[in-house]
């Protein structure tokens, strides 16, 4: 049963952090607050746990189309090809912050990801997410968590979160309310940034 670990914005506890850390990195999948929807999210070097979220998600591994949720712009070289100066200036002009950005990917990426030509970046208005990010050392993969109620399309009370997911993750982080809008997706590969998807927030290009 999934440990429900509460953690606040203003005072993120080490001790919690730490925890959270190690359940990532012995392969566990987590769901944790970000500045939109919940995440479930699990160490990008783990294959066992990408296997899961993909699993949990009814999808095939090397076609899924997870988020790396990254602390800042500093991890983008590990998993990103160069990248012209102007598209780097729309990354800082708008991240932190509710977006996706899809850029083109380098051979640095995971294998079961090799094969794909891009990546979706994500550095989350959140200091939770950040934290347990920069607490494990490198970013975290991760896809929105959805609510099957046609009226309410995500799930965004942590309590219910915990409740539905309690048998099939290791840790619920309580981060409070979830928004109900998920990230603006941004795809950078193109000649001009294309919008594949309005969520939250206007994008600034």
């Amino acid at each position: 049963m999934a440990e429900i670990i509460k953690l606040y914005e203003k005072n993120t506890s080490e001790k919690h952090l730490q925890k959270i850390a190690k359940v990532l990195k012995d392969g566990g999948v987590i769901i944790y607050p970000t500045d939109t929807v919940y995440g479930l999210g699990c160490d990008i070097n783990n294959n066992k746990a990408l296997t899961k979220v993909a699993r949990l998600k009814n999808v095939k591994l090397e076609k899924a189309n997870f988020s790396f949720i990254c602390e800042d712009l500093s991890n983008l070289s590990d998993y990103v090809s160069q990248i012209p100066t102007n598209t780097f200036k729309i990354l800082k002009r708008n991240l932190p912050g509710p977006y996706t950005f899809i850029l083109p990917g380098n051979n640095n990426l995971p294998n079961v990801f090799k094969k794909k030509k891009t990546v979706g970046i994500r550095v989350p208005d959140n200091v939770i997410a950040r934290s347990i990010v920069s607490t494990l050392g490198n970013p975290i993969v991760s896809t929105s968590i959805y609510d099957e109620d046609d009226l309410v399309e995500y799930t965004t009370d942590p309590e219910l979160i915990a409740e539905k997911w309690r048998d099939l993750v290791d840790i619920v982080v309580d981060g409070g309310y979830g928004d109900n809008t998920a990230s603006t997706v941004i795809d950078l590969t193109k000649d001009e940034p294309e919008l594949i998807r309005q969520g939250k927030g206007s994008i600034e290009i």
